[in-house]
């Protein structure tokens, strides 16, 4: 048993943060460099430690970069960002079933506010500076909305992020580090913020995304776009048709499902994680990858939902993803899960 799946979900993951710092003082870090490899597109190289990360929503504000990267993370995303600070739903936010290795969520977008994570990041980018590594660590921003914010003026908040985090840092030189962040992720997938997923219908689509993929070009910064587990067949594929049309540079698939399994004793409102989004997730990988067929080029894909294990991750890249992702192994498991799950790729032979 972990200590930490003792105390109250919610009271968890208040203090994981400074329970998270603790343990990497008292630990050696990882040995990541497992299958290191590249990506590039649009003039931008990311350099991959490994191919797996923290998925958005476990380090919300960039507090926690240099500690993923002790445990063995290979990149990490960071989010969900929104343009002023807001905070989490009221009310119940949080709750774990530890025997059915399920998470539920209903936080909505809590965050410190973009420029306090620009901060953050700042400050990470300086010691990386400082300590002259050869590569830097990659950091995927994930931007939404604000919560007040009509979906009429949705895109209005993503592309003043994108503009917002895509500025030089002051003080490091622009030739080895122009800019805080690796690549975006556009967030109109979670189930907690209202009305939010209605942005992947054929009426609006085209319209938020348009916007969103020009000032990305216009950055030369790879986006991917986060993907809901609950998009039926016709939306996928209209979905990844649009954002073809449009260049962007691949997708993470997937986040929260708002659906339910009989007998789920969790509140329909919110997203669950764990293991009922496994099959799902896997399905969606599935699909995205035979929907793009011959047009992925060189997209990134990244999966996310239901990786509760190295075995579990090492059967995402199998099936074609460039990266995993995972946020309940995180919590069933502890940061401990990323040794644990280089060891599987290492044992599988995971080869890119």
């Amino acid at each position: 048993m972990r200590p930490w799946l003792l105390l109250p979900a919610e009271f968890a993951h208040d203090i994981a943060p400074i329970g998270l710092g603790l343990m990497a003082n008292l630990t050696r870090p990882v040995a990541a460099d497992v299958r290191p490899f590249s990506f590039t597109r649009k003039s931008h190289t990311i350099h991959f430690r490994n191919p797996l990360g923290p998925a958005g929503g476990v380090d919300k504000d960039g507090t926690q970069i240099e500690i993923w990267k002790h445990f063995g993370a290979g990149f990490t995303e960071i989010g969900t960002v929104t343009p002023n600070p807001q905070e989490a739903n009221a009310g119940r936010i949080i709750s774990r079933d530890t025997e059915m290795q399920t998470l539920w969520n209903r936080m909505g977008f809590p965050s410190r506010g973009a420029h306090w994570v620009r901060g953050s990041l700042r400050d990470f980018r300086l010691a990386e500076w400082n300590a002259e590594v050869k590569h830097r660590f990659p950091v995927f921003v994930n931007i939404g909305k604000q919560r007040e914010t009509q979906l009429t003026d949705a895109s209005h908040d993503y592309t003043w992020l994108i503009d917002f985090f895509s500025t030089p840092l002051h003080g490091l030189s622009k030739t080895e580090s122009p800019r805080p962040v690796d690549a975006f992720v556009i967030n109109i997938s979670s189930p907690n913020t209202a009305g939010l997923r209605d942005l992947f219908s054929r009426e609006r689509f085209y319209e938020f995304l348009a916007p969103v993929a020009e000032r990305l070009q216009h950055h030369c910064t790879p986006g991917l776009l986060k993907l809901s587990p609950d998009l039926d067949d016709a939306t996928l594929q209209a979905v990844v048709d649009v954002s073809l049309s449009l260049d962007l540079d691949g997708f993470v698939a997937t986040n929260t499902t708002a659906a339910r399994t009989a007998g789920s004793h969790f509140p329909v409102e919110g997203g669950l994680s764990g293991a009922p989004l496994t099959f799902r997730s896997k399905e969606i990988l599935k699909k995205l990858i035979s929907t793009l067929g011959p047009r992925r080029e060189n997209r990134l894909i990244v999966s996310a939902g239901g990786v509760l294990s190295g075995e579990e991750a090492a059967q995402r890249l199998t099936l074609g993803a460039d990266c995993v992702q995972s946020y309940s192994g995180l919590v069933f498991e502890g940061p401990q899960f990323f040794d644990g799950a280089l060891r599987e790729l290492v044992r599988h032979d995971i080869v890119r």
